[in-house]
C-alpha cells in the first residue's frame, strides 16, 4: 500500500503556502517584462532626442520621435500602475536598461536620422512578435491586460511603419544594425522575464 502511494505521488511536488498558480506567475512575468520594455523604449527615445534635437535639419524626425515617446510614456504608465496594483516585482535590471537604452538611442542617432529610424523598426519588430504571443497566450483571460496589450501592440506597429516611411531601410548597414538590435531586444526580454 505504502509503495503504491509512493508510486502515485512520484513526480508530484508539494504545493507550499503562498505558491502562485503557473498562470499567475506567467502574468506577473508578462507585466514585469512589458514594464521593463516600455522603460527601455523611453530611454532609447531619450538618447535619440539628446542627439537629434540639436540638429535643426532633423526637426521632422525629432517631432515624430517625440510623438512616439509620448505614446511609450502612456504604455509605461499603464504597466507601472499594474506593477503597483498587482504587487509585481519589477525587473532587477532597470539600471542596466536605463544605461543601455539611452546608449542605443544616442549611438543610432549619432549614425544619422535613418539609423535612429532603423533602431525603431528593429525594436518594434521584436515587440510586434512579443505582444502578439502574449495576446494569444492570454486568450479570454485577463481582459483588462489583454485590452492594453492589443492597443499598445497596434501603436508599436504604427511606430515601426512610420519609421519605415522615414527611411529606416536606407540606414548604413541596415541589415547588420537591425539584426544586432533585434538580437539585443530578444535577450533583454528573456532576462527581464526572469530577473
Amino acid at each position: 500500500m505504502r509503495s503504491q502511494l509512493k508510486t502515485e505521488m512520484r513526480g508530484l511536488r508539494p504545493v507550499l503556502p503562498g505558491t502562485q498558480k503557473p498562470l499567475a506567475a506567467e502574468i506577473d512575468a508578462m507585466i514585469r517584462v512589458d514594464h521593463a520594455g516600455e522603460f527601455g523604449a523611453l530611454r532609447i527615445y531619450e538618447g535619440q532626442l539628446a542627439v537629434l534635437a540639436r540638429d535643426p535639419r532633423a526637426r521632422e524626425n525629432v517631432q515624430a520621435i517625440r510623438r512616439m515617446a509620448a505614446q511609450e510614456q502612456k504604455h509605461f504608465d499603464a504597466f507601472d500602475r499594474m506593477v503597483k496594483d498587482r504587487a509585481v516585482r519589477p525587473t532587477a535590471l532597470e539600471p542596466v536598461w536605463r544605461a543601455a537604452g539611452f546608449a542605443l538611442g544616442a549611438a543610432t542617432a549619432l549614425m544619422g536620422e535613418k539609423a535612429a529610424m532603423a533602431c525603431t523598426v528593429a525594436v518594434e519588430d521584436v515587440i510586434d512578435e512579443h505582444y502578439a504571443r502574449q495576446i494569444e497566450r492570454l486568450g479570454a483571460g485577463e481582459p483588462e491586460l489583454k485590452a492594453h496589450l492589443q492597443q499598445f501592440h497596434a501603436e508599436e506597429c504604427a511606430h515601426r511603419d512610420e519609421a519605415l516611411e522615414r527611411g529606416a531601410r536606407e540606414a548604413p548597414a541596415y541589415s547588420l544594425l537591425s539584426g544586432a538590435i533585434r538580437f539585443s531586444c530578444r535577450m533583454a526580454i528573456a532576462l527581464s522575464e526572469r530577473l
